[in-house]
């Protein structure tokens, strides 16, 4: 009875085991395509994609601050 079973059991968990791969392969893959679609949407509007400042940016901005307090 237990070997039955197992002819039976394996199968069915390899299916359902490539059928979860699958769905989330294909749920990243969606997700993925959206994001890029969002960051285009974004560089158009924007002009480009600069989430902040650099470093370099910053200083040059609290240093024009600290001058115009002066």
């Amino acid at each position: 009875m237990e070997a039955g079973l197992q002819q039976i059991g394996l199968p069915i968990l390899g299916i359902v085991a490539a059928a979860a791969v699958t769905f989330y392969a294909v749920s990243f893959a969606e997700i993925r395509e959206k994001s890029f679609t969002d960051l285009e949407e974004s560089e158009a509007e924007n002009g480009g994609f600069r989430p902040s400042p650099s470093s370099r940016e910053r200083r040059a901005r609290r240093k024009a601050e600290k001058k115009a307090k002066s």
